[in-house]
């Protein structure tokens, strides 16, 4: 019969004025686990707000009137990056736009969807040939054409959609510009 030895340590004496041994090698390891795990949560972290920033939602500060008063000089809004994917853009949606003629960002109202017809004259707008209503507009509230004509007609094209600023006497839209294709429109904002 074979009999296992096992040696045992006796425990130190409490007055032996002895320190126990810490076995700094372990307590570094830990520490670096512990800094590596807390530097990929950071990572983690800031990659997803950086992502959701940019195609999720997004804050947006009107700057100018021309969707005065529905959506006022200077005020924060969220940008719905995602809204489009799961629905086409609709008229009377407000849409952050890149703006065709000068490359920037612009804040404009949908009227007219792909195939329909907008014409506009003496202070009217009529959209496939009835008068447009625009309950969101303040009333009394007149559209007229691009000063350099005394009326205009449009039609949108496949994937294209007519804009207007809620301030239509001080506004550059799609009278100005025309229809803006969707791969412009960035998403939508709710006042």
């Amino acid at each position: 019969m074979d009999i296992e030895k096992f040696q045992t340590a006796e425990p130190m004496p409490a007055n032996s004025g002895l320190k126990p041994k810490r076995n700094y090698g372990v307590i570094l390891g830990w520490g670096i686990k512990q800094a590596v795990v807390l530097l990929v949560v950071a990572l983690l972290t800031y990659g997803f707000f950086q992502f959701s920033h940019k195609h999720i939602l997004q804050t947006v500060q009107v700057e100018g009137v021309s969707m005065a008063p529905t959506l006022p000089n200077q005020q924060l809004y969220l940008l719905n990056r995602v809204a489009y994917l799961a629905r086409d853009p609709q008229p009377t949606d407000i849409v952050v736009l890149q703006d065709p003629e000068t490359n920037c960002y612009a804040v404009k109202r949908i009227v007219a969807k792909p195939g329909d017809s907008v014409f506009v004259k003496g202070g009217q707008i009529f959209v496939n040939g009835k008068l447009l209503p625009e309950p969101y507009l303040e009333a009394g509230t007149k559209t007229y054409p691009d000063s350099r004509y005394r009326a205009q007609f449009f039609i949108c094209g496949v994937d294209q959609y007519f804009v207007l600023g809620d301030n239509r006497n001080n506004s550059a839209d799609s009278r100005i510009y025309g229809a803006v294709r969707k791969q412009n429109i960035l998403g939508t904002v709710t006042p």
